[in-house]
């Protein structure tokens, strides 16, 4: 309808329009919540830093004998399913799966069946049927060894 020209001018006119509202959020601060938006407080020895991009390092709080010690191998326990996670949030420290396929706050494991990579978790139950999405920690994603922009499918024993 519009022709090769047009569409083109289309396109350009929304990226441009997305700039802009980039532009506008770092300038509002960089995407804060909004101001009656709900959140848990933090400790003052748990701020995380805020505005510009931060590190990964800056963000993971858990130290290199944490990491190694979740890592190890263990009693895999029983499969419970096999989800597909994001990242969870950052601000909540720790090894962590918080998923549908438990019902009370359990000890698990998470495995990467692509690498066979797994770190030791604690199961958190959140609502949802047993299909649904998981959240794992930024400890448990680094451990993993995933990109933490990745959704991956991973293996829950507990």
């Amino acid at each position: 309808m519009y022709g090769r020209i047009g569409s083109l001018v289309m396109l350009a006119g929304g990226l441009l329009s997305l700039a802009a509202c980039a532009e506008l959020n770092l300038a509002l601060g960089g995407g804060a919540p909004a101001p009656d938006a709900p959140r848990a407080p933090l400790e003052q020895s748990q701020t995380l830093p805020t505005g510009a991009a931060q590190r990964v390092d800056s963000l993971d709080r858990s130290t290199a004998a944490e990491r190694v010690a979740a890592t190890r191998g263990g009693d895999a326990g029983q499969l419970l399913g096999q989800t597909v996670a994001s990242l969870g949030s950052p601000a909540d420290p720790g090894f962590w799966l918080k998923t549908p396929l438990v019902s009370v706050e359990a000890p698990g494991r998470v495995r990467d069946p692509r690498t066979r990579k797994s770190v030791a978790v604690t199961l958190i139950p959140i609502d949802g049927p047993a299909t649904a999405g998981s959240r794992l920690s930024l400890s448990a994603m680094r451990a993993l060894e995933v990109s933490l922009t990745d959704l991956v499918t991973v293996d829950v024993t507990g």
